[in-house]
């Protein structure tokens, strides 16, 4: 049972709000701030009364390996949910590459035994073909690649998804290239090695939160079956479909196959191969994972089942223990808001649509699929359209869900999450990305007054940036970057910038007073305090201070 703190709580409930993709830059409308852009009354009037502050949400802050690297709403969410900063999927396989020990772990061992177990047997590397380091990174697949070699494996076939959305939309050919010249280096040294296969990673394979299951139908036909459209090359498909479509974004470039002179795929997974998926983050990882390891799976019509080894870069799911087979351990991630206040008999209610449900419950309760007691959680399904033609998205149904937990008198803590800014700005469409922003504001504009009405309060934050920068800047010009058009070149990536934290609390009793660098590990406890409630011992330390108080 939690102790009372000396901070005095609020009365009555306290929100957590996350306006996912939600940054703060400098820069203005005219460099492809979608935010500054928006006409967005209930957040301008937050930032002229309430008191407010910035967070690091991206680089350390949030447990990846430096400050270059952006964040992104899993490490967001986990930081946020635990308190804490966790080295985070990007970091631990780089760490496990560095000191050697992915390839003494027993995932990479079994993968090698499966394939000395025949001469006839592939060793097969799926994922996201990007140096993003949301996902993956691509100087991951190349150890894989060059300890396979290493390692006498005479055979492997690469399927590469595309990115264009945490890189540069029409980046493919970049990440192609060198790769091409990789597998031609390691050819040359013995082993047959080729890609097999890809397409856009809002196209196939990489679904979630059981969104769209035909995007993984496509991927598996592509992947195992060798299904799809055939070109002799990967560069010569992505040049072809992207004729085809006239400035499209490689995440939505359609499947394609790799053929050989007698127009057979070069890389169908059979019988006794094994598979590794080289993606770290989980979210997009598990449906392609449980269309390999479910023998009942029903999801659709694999029409062949190949038995093979099967390995995620990390355990996706750790309460479901999936997959089963994995390189690198995942964070143990223990002591979470959620599980603090569920020891304290707090009632807790977590809401968002299907895009972003598993960021306010298992990467909010640090990466487990299963809740806590006297938790809640309600999804609200997502629409199954291009999010540029409906930015809106579920705004007000989630506005709805809150507002009805919060009247319903059940619940002590609430969170959710608003995905437009984040959703809306990876699709690249600006005005899109402002008419999002919109919709969340007059969200809140509804939620606010509940809120006072309760005599409770809110933090308002997000969990990292994207539709604060829109337009791929020139460095060297410090101006937008112009397609032949003469439009902006879209950006589709998160941004390094920080994110907003305000306070909303009728009764100006608190303020805000961050420690330098402070970041979203700090939100548990500030949320506690808001309770009224003491923090866990290992967490970072709140931001609120009572007014009067030094």
């Amino acid at each position: 049972m939690l102790s009372k703190s000396p901070f005095p709580g609020v009365p009555g409930p306290v929100a957590l709000i996350v306006l996912d993709g939600h940054g703060v830059s400098p820069r203005s409308a005219a460099f492809g701030n979608a935010i500054a852009a928006a006409r967005a009354p209930t957040l301008d009037r937050l930032f002229a009364e309430c008191p407010h502050t910035l967070l690091k949400a991206h680089g350390v802050a949030v447990g990846m390996p430096s400050d270059a690297d952006m964040g992104n709403s899993e490490v967001g969410h986990n930081a946020i949910g635990a308190g804490q900063v966790y080295a985070q999927g990007a970091a631990l396989v780089a760490q496990a590459i560095e000191s050697g020990s992915i390839w003494q772990g027993s995932g990479w061992r079994e993968i090698i035994a499966q394939i000395r177990a025949n001469a006839g047997n592939v060793l097969h590397l799926i994922g996201l073909l990007s140096d993003g380091n949301v996902h993956s990174h691509v100087e991951h697949l190349n150890a894989l690649l060059r300890q396979a070699r290493a390692e006498e494996v005479k055979r492997a076939r690469v399927h590469v998804l595309l990115d264009g959305r945490d890189v540069r939309a029409t980046s493919a050919l970049d990440y192609i290239e060198p790769l091409e010249v990789l597998l031609a280096e390691l050819s040359r040294g013995g082993m047959d090695a080729r890609i097999a296969s890809g397409g856009g990673r809002q196209v196939i394979t990489m679904d979630r939160y059981e969104a769209d299951w035909r995007m993984v139908e496509r991927g598996w036909r592509a992947h195992v079956l060798g299904e799809g459209e055939f070109f002799p090359d990967c560069a010569a498909a992505v040049r072809a479909l992207r004729a085809r479509r006239p400035g499209v974004s490689d995440q939505d470039l359609p499947p394609f196959v790799i053929a050989d002179a007698e127009g057979k795929p070069v890389g169908a997974i059979q019988d006794g191969d094994a598979v590794a998926l080289f993606n770290f983050r989980g979210d997009r990882a598990i449906e392609i994972s449980r269309a390999f390891e479910e023998a009942d799976f029903d999801k659709f019509d694999r029409g062949r089942f190949p038995r093979v080894a099967y390995a995620g870069m990390l355990q996706y799911d750790g309460d479901l223990a999936l997959p089963k087979r994995f390189l690198v351990s995942p964070p143990a991630i223990q002591n979470t808001l959620s599980e603090w206040l569920s020891r304290s008999g707090v009632a807790q209610f977590a809401c968002s649509e299907t895009q972003k449900f598993g960021h306010v419950t298992y990467f909010w309760n640090g990466n487990r699929s299963s809740r806590f007691p006297l938790e809640t959680w309600q999804e609200i399904p997502g629409d199954c359209v291009p999010f540029e033609q409906r930015p809106w998205m579920k705004s007000a149904e989630i506005a709805d869900a809150l507002i009805a937990a919060i009247r319903g008198g059940a619940y002590r803590f609430l969170r959710c999450n608003f995905a437009n800014g984040d959703m809306v700005g990876h699709t690249g469409d600006f005005r899109a990305a402002v008419l999002a922003v919109e919709a969340v504001d007059l969200a809140l504009s509804r939620i606010l007054p509940v809120i006072r009405e309760a005599g409770g309060a809110a933090l308002i934050t997000a969990d990292h940036g994207n539709a604060d920068e829109m337009f791929e800047i020139d460095p060297e010009t410090r101006q937008p970057c112009r397609n032949p058009d003469g439009t902006p070149r879209a950006r589709t990536a998160h941004t390094l910038n920080p994110v907003p934290l305000i306070l909303y609390e009728p009764g100006g009793r608190f303020a805000l007073t961050p420690p330098p660098e402070a970041g979203l590990a700090h939100l548990a406890a500030s949320v506690a305090q808001l309770l009224g409630l003491e923090k866990h011992a290992d967490w970072r330390p709140g931001l609120l201070t009572p007014r009067g108080v030094a």
